[in-house]
């Protein structure tokens, strides 16, 4: 059987037994940035049900323009004024260069390579809490989840003041 024929057949099942939330905004007002890293079952490590939040994953789990523009939908459109940025350990674009990642992948992109995950994850919140159109944001914060324990580190913390 190949991936595609067993991702229809699990879906059959699911479909079948699924909770059916009709609203598209999140119960719980907050969206989830984290990185696609198949370790990472970001509703468990979070306390999430199906239909609380927006998760928007990419490699390392960044602040890119598209992670802006899915954010800026989810502020204005979905009543998102929560974000969690959540980065984790043995990340594949730790402790790499653009360089070495153009070099490996023969893409020319910026790759967001992480140095340190306290300084990514500042200049991540950063980017969040200065882009203008992001306005409705009234607390966003950075973390970094241990992919051995499961555990979480509360890294940076953002409140819009008023």
């Amino acid at each position: 059987m190949t991936e595609i024929a067993r991702l229809l057949a699990a879906n059959s099942g699911y479909a079948a037994a699924r909770a059916n939330v009709a609203d598209a905004r999140p119960g719980r007002h907050l969206a989830v940035v984290t990185c696609m890293d198949a370790r990472i079952d970001v509703f468990a490590a979070l306390g999430l049900h199906l239909g609380e939040a927006h998760v928007i994953r990419n490699a390392g789990g960044r602040v890119t323009d598209d992670v802006l523009r899915s954010l800026a939908i989810s502020s204005h459109v979905l009543g998102v004024d929560t974000v969690a940025v959540m980065q984790h350990t043995k990340c594949g674009l730790a402790g790499v260069s653009d360089e070495e990642l153009r070099a490996l992948t023969g893409a020319d992109l910026g790759f967001y390579p992480i140095e340190h995950h306290a300084a990514a994850l500042r200049e991540d919140i950063a980017v969040l809490t200065e882009t203008p159109f992001l306005g409705p944001l009234r607390v966003v914060a950075g973390f970094v989840y241990d992919v051995e324990t499961g555990e979480i580190d509360d890294i940076v913390h953002w409140e819009r003041p008023g």
